[in-house]
C-alpha cells in the first residue's frame, strides 16, 4: 500500500501494537501523529524511527477517554502535519 502525502494518527503509540502501525504507516510513506498518554521516553524513541525514515512525526500527549483531548489532538495533526487522513 503507498500512502505517500497521507497523514496518520495512531492511540497507544509508544509501544507494542500501536508503535509498530505507526512505524509501519511511515514505511508505507505517511507523516504519524504520535498520541502517547504515557511514556514520553518510549514516544521520542518511535518519533525518531519514523524521522529516520524521512517521514514527520509528531508526539501529542493525550488522554484519548476525553472528547476534548480527542479533539485537540485531531487538531494539532492538522496544525503540525497540515492534514488528517
Amino acid at each position: 500500500m503507498e500512502l505517500s502525502g497521507k497523514v496518520g494518527l495512531v492511540t497507544g503509540a509508544t509501544r507494542g501494537i500501536g508503535a509498530a502501525i505507526a512505524r509501519e504507516l511511515a514505511r508505507q510513506g505517511a507523516n504519524v501523529a504520535l498520541v502517547a498518554r504515557h511514556d514520553r521516553e518510549e514516544a521520542r524513541g518511535v518519533l525518531a524511527d519514523l524521522e529516520a525514515m524521512g517521514r514527520r512525526a509528531v508526539i501529542l500527549p493525550a488522554d484519548v477517554s476525553r472528547a476534548e483531548d480527542c479533539a485537540r489532538c485531531v487538531q494539532q495533526t492538522v496544525d503540525a502535519l497540515g492534514r488528517l487522513d
